[in-house]
This record gives C-alpha cells, structure tokens and sequence, in this order.
C-alpha cells in the first residue's frame, strides 16, 4: 500500500469555490479488515444471542489511585473551570473582532480557521476523553452569565432575570432539533464555513439566544433544553469513559438539603434540574461543578467508567430523546456527503431539471430533507420488522425509543473519524493565525501553500487510516451491545432470539457499511 503515492494522487479538486484541497479515502484494505469485523461480530451476535458479548473488564473501587487524583482533580477542579472560561471568552471575543473586522479570506482569518477547522471538528474529539467539559466553560453561557447577572457568579440568589418556568410545550428536545438542522442548514447550504462574517454573526447570535433564555426562564433553559452543540455533546457524552457522580450512594441517600438540586448561599444550583443522588446518565450534565462545590458532605467526584456502559444499561429511552439521536446518526452522514467531489455535480445537476437557479439553497433542502427522511424510514422500517416478530406485544413507540440507542456509538464513531481526518490534516497553520488574527495584509493561499499543509499531518497518514477502521468496528461492537443488552429485554417470552435481534443487526450493519464508503471517499477540506 503506497500511502504517498495515494495523498498526491487526490491532492485537489475544481469546485465552484476554485481549486479545494481533497484528503484520500481509507484504503480499501482497512475498509476490507472493517467489513470482516462487522460480519464476524454480527454472526457471533445472532449465533449465541442469549450468551454475554464481550464485556469492558472494569471495577471502580473507592480509595485507589485513580480515585484520589480524579477527587483531587474535582476539588481544584472549579479554579480550573474559571480559568479555562476567562480563557475561552478572550478567545471567542478574538474570533469575533476577526469575523468582523478582518480578511474576508478564510483560510486567514482566524475566526473560520478556528471555529470550523479546530473548534467545530475537535469538539468531537475532545468528548470521548472529557465528556460533557465543553458545556462547563463555554464563552456563549459565561457571556450570557455575565451579561444577565452582572458577573455575580457563585450565588444561588436570583438577579435580573424573570425566572420564569420554561413553558411544557419546550420542555423536551424539539428546540435544540430544529435548531441543530437548521445549523446545518446554515453551515454546509449557504457556504457559512467559508465566511467570516457570518461566523462572527452566528457566534454573536449564539450568546444572543442564551443571554435571552437566562434573562426570561429560571436556572439554564438554553443549555438544558436549546442549545444544539449542548446537546449533541450531551448525548456523545453518554459514551464517554468519564463521569461526575456521588462517591458514596449512602451519603446522597440520607440527605436532606438537596444542595446539588438546590443550591446555597454561595453556589448557583444546578442549571439543568438535576439531582446528584438519582443521576444515571451524562445527557443533561454539563460538569458544571456547582455540585461539587456546594455538597456539604464533599461527596461528588469525577469518576472513571465503562466506556458506552450508560447507553447499554443506564439511559431512559424518550420519544424526543429518539429522535435526536436519530437525526445525530443522519446529519453526520450528510456531513460525510456534502464533502464528496461529486456533491455540488449532483445537486447543480438536480437544481438544472426542476429549474433551480442561483445560490441552489432549494435544491439543497432538498437534499437535507431526503438525508433526514430516508435513515427515519429505513430505521423505522427495522423497528417495524421487529414489531412483528415479537407478536406486536411490545408498543411500537416503546420500541423505536428503546432501540434508538444502538443509532447513538454507529453516529459518534463515524463523527469521530471523519473529524479525525479533518484535524490531522487542516489544523495545521492554526496557531499562526494568532499573530495575525485580522489577516492584515494576507493573500489568499497558494497551491504551494495548500500542498505543503496538506501533506504536514499532525499524525502520519498509516495510523489516521488504523484509528478511523477501529473506530468504526468499535462503533458496531457498542451498538451490538446496546442491542444484545436492551433487545433481549425487550423480547417477550418465547420469542427466538436471533430472529428478534436480527432487523437492528442489519441496520446496524448497513449504516457500518454506508459510513464505511463515505470514508473511503475522497473528502474536500473545510477551507
């Protein structure tokens, strides 16, 4: 397999926006050792459905050495939080300014470069190690925080702001949805990714939203129930080898202050309604520490864990919920799509039979619609399938919510090793941009220029192609898990097991196979 000869063989490609630099597709040989996994691990699945799949060997014992550094990392860890938000702030204000006021080229100026190429593409990233962290110290809730209370951070006491219960009909995650897709929308249909200026009026918009929702609705209505990046990091985190959780259940248990829920004097009570005690799952935790620091008995820490244990044996299936997820699983394959050298041939080819013209944004909702629609059906149908094999005694509603979380590791590995792609090879060039964050003075790249950071991949090319194969067989293996632990619980007596589980194994297996292709593909860059 001759790596070089693949980067220059698939260096560039003409697109509408001129010369695109392009990044190669996964091999056909690790896409071939995936294919192999996937077909393996499925007639392992079905052949012993009632036998345990391979579980993580892990047992968290209170008082060893990974305890007392993660309880040392909890205690200092409301400092570091304060520090990272300053930190963030500056940085966002940063990028701001530069959209704003800087070049209109985006590969110089720092506010594209770092939202879309380092931020938007990291995020990901950064979940599978730290979970939920990016919701603790993001700027769009520190600004809306100071904003609304007037820097008073720390107390429980409320100030300028209504307090207002969020209505029922929002209480759910129909908001965050609509807003997600309508992100996506904007990000990959009006060519956002390679203008400043509407990433700096988007950003500003962001902390528009949550200053608004913290000014009318009580405690953090935007993160808990709007913001669609919360909420997507969310879900992710559900996977995440991480946890804040009580260090001793007995002590939650005999508790009567509830200052986790409630609050002190000193410390703002939790900001999404959530009670440490009774807390099973990362979704709506956004590792804010306030629990930490005002537990009177100190007894909330950061803990390791399984990783995906919560989506195979903890998680609450909900109807919204569901549907998140699923949208999660379609929208990151349309990311994969949009990418694609024959995407803008295709829609442009669309746009000239039903007479679209100018900018195409019809004929790409269209296509965002269709992206959206056809994995509901297909999933929906494998559900369906189900539904009859068990004798329709189990509610269909029941099951689309229960089975929605194999759609959740199949979704994050593929975003996983898309962005990985992303990273590796656009990244670089990224800190530079500090020095000059306007583009003072910048022209646009040369094909040099492209070349050269095409080619100076923070990682080599061997070990990008190895992580993005194992992600995936570990995205099915998890799904598989989620299937085996929650579809045999789901299956009424006498039901034969295999052929219960045998509609989400092949949906399963087909979305393995559709993400699979598109990382085979060669994919254009962000820039």
């Amino acid at each position: 397999m001759n790596i070089a000869g693949l980067l220059r063989s698939s260096l560039f490609c003409s697109t509408e926006n001129g010369l695109s630099m392009m990044h190669p597709g996964l091999p056909a040989g690790w896409a071939g050792l995936v294919g192999i996994a996937v077909a393996l691990l499925s007639i392992r699945v079905l052949a012993t459905a009632h036998a345990p799949i391979v579980n993580f060997r892990f047992r968290w014992t209170p008082g060893n050495r990974w305890d007392l550094v993660l309880r040392s990392v909890s205690a200092l860890s409301p400092l570091l939080l304060q520090i990272l938000k300053f930190a963030l702030v500056v940085i966002f204000l940063l990028i701001v300014v530069a959209g704003l006021f800087g070049t209109p080229i985006p590969q110089r100026n720092l506010a594209t470069v770092l939202t879309w190429n380092v931020w938007w593409a990291g995020l990901i990233l950064t979940i599978f190690f730290a979970g939920s962290l990016w919701c603790a110290v993001c700027p769009w809730n520190t600004l809306a925080g100071w904003l609304v209370r007037r820097g008073r951070a720390g107390n429980a006491t409320p100030n300028n702001s209504l307090n207002l219960k969020v209505p029922r009909i929002l209480r759910n995650l129909w908001p965050a949805l609509g807003l997600l897709i309508g992100l996506t929308w904007l990000e990959l249909g009006t060519g956002l990714t390679r203008n400043p200026r509407t990433t700096a009026i988007l950003a500003l918009f962001m902390v528009a939203i949550a200053t608004l929702s913290l000014a009318i609705f009580e405690r953090r209505a935007f993160c808990r129930y709007f913001c669609p990046v919360g909420r997507t990091v969310g879900f992710y985190s559900q996977l995440a080898p991480v946890e804040l959780r009580p260090v001793d259940a007995e002590i939650c248990a005999r508790c009567d202050t509830l200052a986790c829920y409630h609050g002190t004097d000193q410390v703002e009570p939790c900001p999404t309604h959530l009670v440490m005690g009774r807390l099973t799952e990362n979704t709506y935790c956004t590792s804010c520490s306030n629990c930490v620091r005002g537990c009177p008995s100190k007894n909330v820490s950061w803990r390791l864990r399984p990783p995906s244990i919560e989506i195979i044996k903890k998680a609450r299936p909900h109807w919204d919920e569901a549907w998140f997820m699923l949208c999660l699983l379609a929208l990151t394959g349309f990311h994969g799509l949009t990418m694609m050298p024959l995407w803008e041939k295709g829609v442009s080819s669309f746009a000239r039979v039903v007479g679209d013209s100018g900018s195409l944004l019809s004929s790409f909702t269209v296509f965002l619609s269709l992206s959206l629609t056809v994995p509901a059906i297909v999933y929906a149908g494998a559900v369906g399938v189900t539904y009859q094999v068990t004798s329709r005694k189990v509610p269909f509603k029941k099951l689309f919510s229960s089975l929605a979380f194999v759609t959740l590791p199949l979704a994050f590995a593929y975003h996983l090793a898309h962005n990985l792609g992303h990273v590796v090879r656009e990244s670089d060039g990224a800190l530079s941009l500090f020095l000059n964050p306007l583009g003072t003075g910048a022209s646009p790249l040369s094909v040099i220029e492209k070349q050269s950071r095409h080619l100076d991949m923070l990682i080599s090319p061997e070990l990008v192609f190895a992580l993005q194969a194992g992600l995936m067989v570990f995205g099915f293996w998890i799904a598989l898990k989620v299937l085996h632990h929650r579809g045999l619980a789901l299956l009424p007596q006498g039901t034969p097991a295999a052929a219960g589980l045998a509609p989400m194994v092949l949906l399963a297996a087909g979305f393995t196979g559709f993400h699979l292709w598109l990382l085979m593909q060669p994919m254009i860059m962000r820039l």
